[in-house]
């Protein structure tokens, strides 16, 4: 038997070093760790370099570790909810590998399946493939690194032979995921629109951690509603269903005749 749980989110991240690369989990703010990040905020950890969706808004989710300006360099395909965001990276504070998000989610997957490389058609004729996007900004507004250009080939897989762009595979040293139920094996499933990044974060960490809302014995899992396996999860915390959630932006109907 195999039991991975830990007492509390503090203890499951507290071996994260400076310096680490990690995967995170989320969509905006659906789906955001936000017990395993405030804990990696608590405890100080800095210069990470974070792979996610987006980095959170001001005051919540990754947002609050760039605030205290822990983050060294983001990977991610959406950063407009978050001025501090545009601030550092302007400033030349942060550096940023601006990645389609499709793209972005097959490195993570790829990562996670041992593949190192793929080929796809998205980027092909863009500063994806030709490179030349901004990184990082100097203190003066230029360009101090800009992204270098791809490899791209030509390949017939439809009958009429197209350029695809080769991007690379992304591992990380750890991953932060959350999930609705887990059990001590570490088997995830995730609610709605949390299962977005989620999973492929898990799969793309060497070292996953999950905080989950409900945790059961092995079993305690209908087995056909498991999304992620326990092979690619190595922590599992509970953090109750109580747990905090917030949205970017409320949109409410009118009420009739209002």
């Amino acid at each position: 038997m195999i039991d991975k749980t830990f007492p509390s989110a503090a203890d499951a991240v507290a071996d994260i070093p400076d310096g680490a690369s990690i995967a995170v989990g989320g969509f905006g703010l659906s789906g955001n760790p936000i017990a395993l990040i405030e804990a990696l905020l608590a405890q100080g950890t800095t210069d990470l370099s974070i792979v996610s969706n987006n980095c959170g808004t001001d005051d919540w989710g990754l947002g609050v570790l760039l605030n205290a300006k822990r983050i060294h360099k983001m990977t991610s395909s959406y950063v407009g909810e978050n001025k501090e965001f545009e601030r550092q990276f302007l400033s030349g504070e942060l550096e940023l590998e601006l990645t389609p998000q499709g793209t972005l989610a097959e490195k993570l997957r790829a990562g996670g399946s041992g593949i190192a490389a793929f080929y796809t058609q998205t980027g092909v004729g863009t500063q994806v493939a030709e490179g030349g996007l901004p990184r990082r900004y100097d203190d003066h507004g230029g360009v101090a690194v800009a992204s270098a250009p791809k490899d791209v080939r030509t390949f017939d897989l439809t009958g009429e032979p197209r350029e695809y762009v080769l991007e690379e595979a992304i591992a990380t040293d750890f991953s932060l995921v959350h999930a609705v139920a887990g059990d001590t094996h570490g088997n995830l499933v995730f609610n709605k629109a949390a299962r977005n990044f989620n999973p492929l974060a898990a799969m793309a960490g060497r070292v996953c951690i999950a905080q989950v809302e409900r945790l059961v014995p092995p079993g305690g899992l209908d087995p056909d509603r498991i999304h992620l396996p326990g092979v690619f999860v190595h922590r599992i915390v509970e953090v109750g269903p109580d747990i905090e959630k917030r949205i970017e932006r409320r949109t409410v109907a009118q009420p009739e005749g209002a």
